[in-house]
């Protein structure tokens, strides 16, 4: 076996590809580090230590991360080498085990991925863990799907039932919006909702020659009943939920919800839910409506002196989507929130590409293939990948604050907002802000200087990235809610 060389030479900063966000450590400073949701060390001077699978595993089912061998924790959390005294021996026999299909599902590396570093003249290995691919999730250990781990804070933790479930329906080549549920019948459907999609259809495309279907045939033929093994049809997961009762929706997905609610800025504290919540049987009830509500507010609210239409038809990709890649299996429901400043936009389910993929465009993997295609018949939406990057496009050459993009694991949701407010004049921020990646950069300087400092106050993170003491708070609430940072004695510390 080829073995990776001693990789020393003009080598002092290592880039760790985690989720597309680049994490750059420097080695020859690795004491200046501590373990987190993205680094784990280990001693490793007794041979290759069990819980490394566990860390693999955990790394590659959430967002990928480094694996540090001959790296020891000090009490005050500081990382520190350990000589390692056949690193090569030792990288052997990690890819033994890691082609070993009975101890590890998959192998996600490339060799590139594991070698040899030299520092204070010790040798220790560097094992970077991509997030694998939807269609290798989850990497489970010892040939048992239910060992299959995730990645919390510092820790590995043994994932859930219902974790595991959503990544195996997010593994399928066959989108979950494809399965005819034979245990309904045609009945499920509200026929004020279907003809009212019918008419739209006939508004965006008048020569098209499904409008001359019957209503059965027109439901087969946008896939949204098929024959089931009784020979009778049946309603898809997709025609279901997008036409379908809300009594016969919520017996297939016992978590179903759409919530659509508005607050304002004079009572931050008051959450004030909408009328539509209780007129909205389906996605297209919910769509239709949502939309009307929040492109009439904007139009009326936001102030620009070029054609609003961009940004209206921005807010309609970004709906659609939220309502597409919902995993409605999930644990959670999807929620609109409007305020006087901006939307919130929120799904259960997570990733299937990655999230610079999405903003760059061009890769298309929708959870709800089937879905898509039924909002791209009455004009909306498209399947090129691009939808996501289109928005970020309209928000900047409006010059609005860029969208903020969040990923969470427990439960798995993800969460788009989208503000109103123009960017401010700092250089400072415009710098920084002129960047589709913001949120992220923010998050990673908050955890470097947290980590370079130990504990830190919010006016400092503040001072730091040159914005108002409130969007600091609010930046290391959300590390909070990731697990990432806790507050002791009124200052931030990364979590233990």
């Amino acid at each position: 076996m080829l073995l990776l060389a001693d990789k020393t030479v003009d080598i002092k900063r290592i880039t760790a590809a985690v989720i597309g966000e680049m994490n750059v450590i420097d080695l020859n400073n690795i004491e200046k580090y501590r373990e987190n949701n993205r680094i784990e060390a280990k001693k490793a001077t007794g041979g290759l230590p069990k819980s490394l699978w566990e860390t693999y595993s955990s790394f590659a089912n959430t967002l990928g991360g480094i694996i540090l061998l001959g790296v020891e924790e000090y009490r005050d959390k500081s990382l520190h080498p350990v000589n390692l005294p056949d690193p090569d021996e030792l990288i052997e026999e990690f890819w033994e085990i890691a082609n070993d299909i009975q101890k590890v599902s998959t192998n996600i590396l490339s060799y590139d991925d594991v070698y040899v570093q030299k520092i204070e003249n010790k040798h220790i290995i560097v094992i970077t863990v991509p997030k694998a691919k939807r269609f290798d999730r989850p990497v489970y250990l010892d040939g048992s799907i239910h060992n299959s781990y995730r990645r919390n804070g510092e820790g590995d933790y043994r994932c859930t039932p219902d974790q595991i479930n959503a990544m195996v329906r997010d593994s399928e080549i066959k989108t979950q919006d494809m399965n005819i549920i034979q245990s309904l019948t045609v009945s499920v459907f509200n026929t004020d909702s279907l003809h009212s999609y019918r008419i739209k259809m006939s508004t965006v495309k008048p020569n098209n020659r499904l409008q001359n279907l019957s209503d059965k045939d027109f439901l087969q033929a946008i896939g949204a009943i098929g024959a089931g093994d009784d020979l009778l049809f049946h309603p898809t997961a997709a025609g279901l939920l997008m036409f379908g009762k809300s009594e016969f929706i919520k017996k297939e997905y016992p978590s179903y919800c759409l919530e659509y609610k508005e607050t304002t800025q004079d009572d931050k504290h008051t959450i004030i839910s909408s009328d539509l919540n209780s007129d909205c049987e389906n996605l297209y009830d919910f769509f239709t409506k949502v939309f009307e509500k929040i492109s009439s507010d904007i139009k009326q609210t936001v102030n620009i002196k070029s054609d609003i239409t961009l940004i209206t038809t921005a807010l309609q990709e970004a709906l659609a989507n939220c309502l597409i890649n919902a995993d409605y299996y999930g644990s959670n429901g999807v929620a609109v929130i409007k305020d006087d400043e901006s939307i919130t936009m929120s799904n259960p389910g997570g990733f299937r590409v990655e999230l610079d993929a999405a903003r760059a465009g061009g890769i298309s993997d929708p959870r709800n293939t089937a879905i898509m295609r039924m909002f791209n018949l009455i004009g909306i939406g498209s399947n090129d990948g691009f939808g996501i990057s289109n928005i970020f496009s309209v928000w900047k050459s409006h010059g609005f604050v860029l969208p903020v993009i969040e990923e969470s694991f427990k439960p798995e949701s993800i969460t788009l907002k989208l503000s109103f407010v123009l960017e401010s004049n700092s250089t400072n921020t415009q710098i920084l802000q002129n960047r589709p990646d913001i949120e992220t950069d923010r998050q990673d300087a908050v955890i470097s200087y947290i980590t370079d400092n130990i504990a830190v106050t919010s006016k400092e993170i503040s001072e730091l990235l040159g914005i108002s003491h409130k969007k600091s708070k609010q930046l290391l609430h959300k590390l909070m809610a990731k697990d990432f940072v806790i507050i002791k004695n009124g200052k931030y510390t990364l979590k233990a």
